[in-house]
This record gives structure tokens, C-alpha cells and sequence, in this order.
């Protein structure tokens, strides 16, 4: 089975700006859509995935808010803090660190490939973890939570938390919060099941 894959491009901004942008795309897509949303983007595709050409919610080692919460909101109902990124004095959180992103995001891939991928990050802003998903698309929708165990961004004990929360179908894998680029099979694989049950 082929896919036609459109990749977002998230401006960071504010959670009602990445959903519009989601959104955007959205309306462009002439078939059915598995929304997959990794580390913020969960939040993203939580509130963009009411659109009615979403079949169902993927979630790579994702924040998944419920309905009238934001990340912010999440992380400290499950006491689960974010820790050492503090936003500048224009409100930005940087990964721009070569060793630094390697360790939180990318620890089970080689330093020359975390450096590239340390060069491209984009800052998001701070206040993207307080806006509020109106409606969370889960609730209506099959949805599938892929648990990095070896993630130093965001703690295996926290995802299985919103796994279980969101009622999630669960895949662990071990690795790094990267897992599309050190697992990048396993991940393919998993998006093709998804599909295929999302579409029945």
C-alpha cells in the first residue's frame, strides 16, 4: 500500500498557530488522514485531529493534553516538570546545543547526525505550552502511542501515563526521544498498521 505523505511545518509559535498551519494542510489532503504527531506536535494533532478527514491519532513519545488543558497543564497533573529548558528573554526555548540536544532528544544516534539535526532546530516558543486544547480528538478517534524507553526529554513513565490516559493502543521500543530517525523501520511499520486498522 502506498501513502501520500505530507510533512507540517510547525512555526512554533503558539499551539492555535501550529493547528492552523495543521489545519492548512489538512484541507489540502483528497483522501482519508492518519495524523501523526511526535513530542509537542501530540498536542497539535490532539486539537487538529477534529477534523472530520482524521481517521485516527498517531503519537510518537508525545504530550497528549485532554480537553481544556495545555501542555503546561499535563505535565504538572502528572508532576512531571520540564527541566533545564529555559526560555530566553524573547520567550524562545533553544536546542541549538550540539551535546546538550544529543543527550535530551538523540542519545542512540552518532554525535556527527545529532550536530546536524542540533543546526536545523527550531526554537519554540515558551507560550506554546500554555494554550489550551479545546476538544482532544481522542476521545473520538483510534489512537496509538509509540513509548520510547530510553528518552531522556520526556520520562517512559510519563508516556505510558498519557498511553493509558488516552486509552492508546501501545508500542515500546527502546530508544532515544528521536525514534522516527534511530527506529525509523519500526516506526514505518507501526504508521502502516495504524493506517490500515484506522481505514477499516
Amino acid at each position: 500500500m502506498g501513502y501520500h505523505v505530507t510533512a507540517v511545518q510547525n512555526p512554533l509559535t503558539s499551539l492555535a498557530d501550529d493547528v492552523a498551519a495543521t489545519e492548512s494542510v489538512l484541507r489540502r489532503q483528497s483522501g482519508d488522514v492518519l495524523l501523526v504527531g511526535h513530542s509537542w506536535a501530540g498536542a497539535v494533532i490532539t486539537q487538529a485531529g477534529n477534523a472530520a478527514n482524521v481517521k485516527g491519532l498517531v503519537y510518537l513519545s508525545a504530550l497528549v493534553p485532554d480537553d481544556g488543558e495545555s501542555v503546561a497543564d499535563l505535565l504538572q497533573r502528572l508532576d512531571a516538570p520540564m527541566t533545564g529548558l529555559a526560555p530566553d528573554d524573547q520567550g524562545l526555548i533553544w536546542l541549538d546545543d550540539a551535546r546538550q540536544f544529543q543527550h535530551v532528544m538523540a542519545a542512540d544516534i552518532p554525535f556527527p547526525e545529532a550536530r546536524k539535526l542540533a543546526s536545523v532546530q527550531q526554537p519554540v516558543a515558551a507560550a506554546c505550552f500554555t494554550g489550551k486544547v479545546q476538544h482532544a480528538a481522542w476521545h473520538d478517534k483510534p489512537v496509538w502511542y509509540v513509548r520510547t524507553t530510553n528518552d531522556n526529554a520526556l520520562r517512559a513513565a510519563v508516556q505510558q501515563a498519557i498511553a493509558q490516559h488516552i486509552g492508546a493502543t501501545v508500542t515500546s521500543i527502546r530508544s532515544s526521544h528521536m525514534s522516527m530517525l534511530s527506529h525509523p523501520d519500526d516506526i514505518a511499520k507501526l504508521i502502516d498498521q495504524a493506517a490500515r486498522k484506522a481505514s477499516q
